[in-house]
């Protein structure tokens, strides 16, 4: 059986999402690609454990997370049952819903049958009575948003969600969301959307500035985008990378030269800083004071310990910044 460490929350920084009375760590686990049933359980374990054990408690979650979908939620929720269970109230625990989960027509997107459907199934697999984030996770242009948001405060009035969040969303429908939320007395307080120094897409669509003028909180996932901000490929492409063994959501012509000239050069400017590529980039996105937290996904303990440096030095100089806009831009 797990046991806390008690010196776990005093290296951590926890932000506040926007102006909610919700706190999140910097650095927060996701749960993406390696707590599916083609993962080492034990190796799960672990990884949680190195991450509580560090200041890390928000776990971050969705339907459709594994592979196969739903096994991560499964496996997270034997993790609970077993070995931390005890620490359930100094945990937040994220889920979502909004992607394909089953066949037919109620498996999908917004509707309010889906969404309040696949929330029972979630809370079913992790074995809680409540998530404390359910999110929407993708926008849905069929249907009304006053029913993907009246499902949402549905969650809430239930019990079975203490707060929601949108993922995936621009400024415009953000702003038409929210004030659907508000109407509905319902604590919306995060977005979650993709961000890092080569996706700047929430500084172009709207999120970031309707979200900070909203007062809602910002976790951004793909920090790292998929590892090519690390020190992974910066001599090309492993054998044992994610774009040779799975190649789904990583392919090889991400990593053209052009782009593997702007990692090179970027590594160049975070050894000057006394960090990996990976600190820095991360440090790039918690810089700003609109972002709560960053997702990190890893596969191995180790990793969740090198990325949690990034809090350590999160200040940049303008001509750092300029710099590295320049190098994204060429």
């Amino acid at each position: 059986m797990y046991s806390a460490s008690g010196k776990r929350y005093g290296a951590m920084k926890y932000n506040r999402c926007g102006k909610s009375g919700l706190k999140l760590p910097a650095v927060s686990l996701g749960f993406w690609h390696n707590f599916g049933d083609t993962g080492v359980y034990a190796n799960m374990k672990q990884m949680c454990f190195t991450a509580f054990d560090n200041g890390i408690t928000h776990f971050d979650l969705a339907n459709n997370y594994g592979p196969e979908v739903g096994s991560a939620e499964r496996n997270f929720g034997r993790i609970l049952k077993d070995e931390m269970g005890a620490y359930r109230d100094e945990m937040v625990i994220s889920t979502k819903a909004g992607f394909r989960m089953w066949s037919g027509p109620y498996g999908d997107f917004g509707s309010r049958k889906y969404l309040l459907a696949s929330l029972d199934q979630s809370l079913q697999r992790l074995g809680l009575e409540y998530v404390d984030i359910f999110y929407h996770h993708r926008m849905d242009p069929e249907t009304p948003l006053e029913e993907t948001m009246g499902a949402l405060a549905t969650a809430v009035s239930s019990g079975k969600a203490l707060y929601v969040g949108l993922s995936n969303y621009d400024g415009a429908t953000l702003e038409r969301a929210c004030a659907i939320l508000e109407s509905l007395h319902c604590p919306f307080v995060i977005n979650q959307n993709r961000y890092s120094i080569f996706d700047r897409s929430i500084e172009n669509n709207g999120l970031k500035k309707t979200s900070e003028r909203l007062g809602k909180g910002i976790i951004a996932f793909s920090p790292l985008e998929q590892g090519l901000l690390t020190d992974r490929y910066l001599n090309g492409i492993p054998d044992d990378s994610r774009i040779r063994t799975d190649g789904r959501f990583l392919r090889e012509d991400a990593l053209s030269d052009k782009r593997l000239s702007q990692i090179r050069t970027l590594n160049e400017i975070a050894a000057r800083r006394g960090q990996t590529l990976a600190e820095m980039a991360l440090a790039w996105v918690l810089r700003d004071s609109a972002v709560t937290s960053v997702i990190i996904g890893a596969s191995k303990p180790e990793q969740i310990l090198d990325n949690i440096k990034a809090i350590e030095n999160t200040v940049f100089t303008k001509e750092e910044l300029d710099e590295m806009d320049r190098i994204c831009a060429e």
